[in-house]
């Protein structure tokens, strides 16, 4: 496992999904006032891109289907989802979020 700088941190507003490569994955950083945090770019109910999908506080909303999942830990939170996506640490150094992949 490896540290990968995808984002300065002031480019992404809170409440907004970004998607950035990291390791040869797609992942949606996602911003919350809480900190950041990141989940692979694809849903598991039919590989929709989570990136274009609104972020809920602590759950984004697939833009096909309506299936939602904790960004935190990768859960399904609401169906038609039942699988969770994969999800990476992420941390902030001198300005750059940075994505554990």
């Amino acid at each position: 496992m490896s540290w990968e700088p995808v984002a300065a941190s002031d480019e992404l507003e809170f409440g907004r999904v970004k998607v950035v490569e990291a390791g040869g994955r797609r992942i949606a950083l996602c911003r919350t006032e809480e900190g950041w945090y990141a989940i692979d770019d694809l849903c598991t109910h039919d590989g929709g891109p989570l990136d274009q999908g609104e972020l809920f506080g602590f759950e984004i909303e697939c833009p096909r289907h309506g299936a939602r999942f904790d960004i935190r830990t990768g859960r399904a939170t609401r169906l038609p989802a039942v699988r969770p996506v994969r999800t990476y640490p992420t941390r902030v150094r001198d300005g750059i979020v940075e994505v554990e992949v």
